[in-house]
């Protein structure tokens, strides 16, 4: 018996999804965040079963998720999780989040669990049969590799945005900002599927795309604000859909190109991958990127109009 709260389900058809999936994210700096739950709960082939946030105020961050599938008309158990990092690194704070939402601190959320907890059981209560998806700094991941020494085998595959994997990295913000987190995740043996900022930064969701998103509804208006807000921040006419494209990596494995291999970090938060056929990650190499682009756009207005899935 545990007084863990149920894992929620946003879909009620007869035919099982193919992915039951817990979401890791640092939403409401960077919108891509944002952008990811949407592509997720626009997609029938997935089951979105509970959030974990991660990453400075994670109150605010697990109410405004809330809030935002709230609006897309699904009631979705959020867990706020680690707020600090395992490394000691200060957490970088953009400065705008949750400001276009107000009264958020009415959002329900499960904060009498720690997110270690509630991901290592929903998991375990499942083994081999449950999807994490990590789109931020990986402290809650870490945690719960550590609070179950089962979580790591019982995880059927952990789907990454991250690192930067060119000859010459740079060392990307999800890696740099707790890289002894990101060392016990990449040295943990779960299968992985990483996509890293050298295929990320080659996608763009112009004006045509974010109008489309605008025009979908309540959910679509408050996405097309929050790149708003971001693109205001980052003074760039586009939004750069980072983890809506590590999101489709799971949903759509057919647009991508991937190797395995492992992964390691070095102390100033670069990744090097290292091929090998039998390792445990699987680094995204390349992809069709104009048809990832359509994709993600098409989930979130779907997502936002509650069109049948």
């Amino acid at each position: 018996m545990t007084d863990r709260p149920e894992a929620s389900s946003h879909y009620t058809q007869a035919t099982a999804p193919e992915h039951e999936v817990l979401l890791d994210t640092d939403i409401g700096s960077d919108v891509d965040d944002a952008l990811a739950l949407g592509v997720l709960l626009g997609s029938p082939e997935a089951r979105l079963r509970g959030v974990t946030t991660v990453y400075g105020d994670t109150l605010l961050r697990a109410r405004l998720a809330h809030r935002l599938a709230g609006l897309a008309g699904h009631d979705l158990t959020v867990v706020p999780g680690t707020r600090e990092t395992l490394s000691g690194k200060e957490v970088w704070w953009a400065g705008h989040e949750g400001k276009a939402f107000p009264d958020l601190d009415t959002e329900p959320v499960h904060d009498g669990i720690a997110a270690e907890r509630f991901l290592a059981e929903n998991v375990l209560a499942r083994p081999g049969a449950v999807d994490v998806m990590g789109i931020a700094p990986l402290a809650n991941i870490a945690r719960a590799i550590a609070y179950d020494t089962g979580f790591s085998s019982a995880v059927r595959t952990l789907y990454l945005m991250g690192g930067h994997f060119a000859s010459d990295p740079k060392a990307e913000h999800n890696i740099v900002s707790d890289v002894t987190a990101a060392r016990a995740v990449f040295d943990s043996g779960i299968p992985t599927v990483i996509t890293g900022l050298e295929i990320t930064t080659r996608v763009r969701i112009g004006r045509d795309g974010i109008e489309a998103i605008r025009a979908a509804g309540a959910y679509g208006e408050a996405l097309a604000r929050e790149i708003d807000a971001w693109t205001g921040f980052t003074g760039e006419g586009w939004s750069v859909p980072h983890d809506p494209i590590t999101a489709l990596s799971m949903l759509r494995p057919d647009l991508y190109e991937t190797r395995n291999g492992t992964v390691t970090v070095d102390d100033e938060g670069h990744t090097w991958f290292h091929p090998d056929p039998s390792g445990p990650a699987r680094l995204v190499v390349d992809a069709d990127l104009e048809q990832v682009a359509d994709e993600i756009v098409g989930r979130i207005v779907r997502a936002s109009t509650g069109l049948p899935t």
